[in-house]
């Protein structure tokens, strides 16, 4: 067995997921979907295989409260981090971010990194993230 895993695939909890997959495809470029309709709930699948294979689905449940909106003060989910290759890189993500009109926080050049953050239309936390 082997000592770690690579991650494929991450299904986000979602209120819209028209609105979160256009995010996701405005931020990352065109996806290849696969869209399901099942009786308690409706998934996109989203995969860019230009980046690696990397697989977002978006979910909303039938029974699921569409008022509420994510919280990372909440257990479960903080955020998501894609790691950057550089400190340049995490500046191209902002510039991306600005030019896509997506709100964002500050380019933060802590101690152990250098990050920017933004987030999906239901509030979940994207930050892209250069590892000192």
């Amino acid at each position: 067995m082997s000592a770690t895993y690579p991650i494929h695939h991450i299904t986000l909890s979602v209120n819209d997921i028209k609105a979160n997959t256009e995010w996701f495809q405005n931020l990352f470029g065109p996806a290849d979907i696969v869209e399901r309709e099942f009786e308690n709930f409706s998934r996109t699948r989203m995969t860019w295989p230009a980046l690696h294979d990397l697989r977002i689905a978006v979910i909303s449940h039938n029974e699921a409260d569409k008022s509420s909106r994510f919280s990372h003060l909440q257990p479960g989910l903080d955020h998501l981090g894609f790691e950057c290759a550089s400190s340049a890189e995490v500046g191209e993500w902002a510039a991306k971010l600005n030019a896509l009109g997506y709100t964002h926080g500050p380019i933060e050049d802590v101690q152990y990194a250098v990050t920017v953050t933004a987030r999906t239309p239901d509030g979940i936390d994207i930050e892209f993230f250069f590892p000192k």
